[in-house]
């Protein structure tokens, strides 16, 4: 069973770290909400969590993961983004049109590939 990583401290505590980092990236009229919370991804390694207000992005969040080298002060930036967070609408998983085709539409394109014409 993989061990949990713990959470660093100073890395937890970084969180005007992580927003100015996400603030370097994203357009500057662009509103970075409420600090939602940190996680340890890995030892010395966490993600900072921030609501996103983005049109079009309701219940999605900006994300910045931080980390440090072993025995070292200095916090890095490993990446950013923007993540679909518990209640974000998301599209549905995708289908193959194969599969979405009323049986009609599946006899009628076997018809038109056969050289028939599709009736009207």
């Amino acid at each position: 069973m993989p061990r949990t990583p713990k959470l660093d401290p100073q890395l937890a505590e970084s969180v005007d770290e992580a927003r100015n980092a996400l603030s370097a990236v994203v357009p500057a009229d662009t509103v970075i909400g409420e600090h939602l919370g940190v996680a340890a991804e890995a030892d010395r390694m966490v993600t900072h969590r921030f609501a996103a207000q983005e049109h079009g992005y309701q219940g999605w969040d900006w994300f910045v993961t931080l980390g440090r080298a072993s025995r070292s002060k200095v916090v890095t930036v490993c990446d950013s983004g923007l993540v679909p967070g518990e209640k974000a609408l998301l599209a549905p998983e995708w289908v193959p049109w194969s599969e979405r085709m009323a049986p009609e539409e599946i006899a009628a394109a076997k018809a038109v590939a056969d050289g028939a014409h599709p009736q009207k």
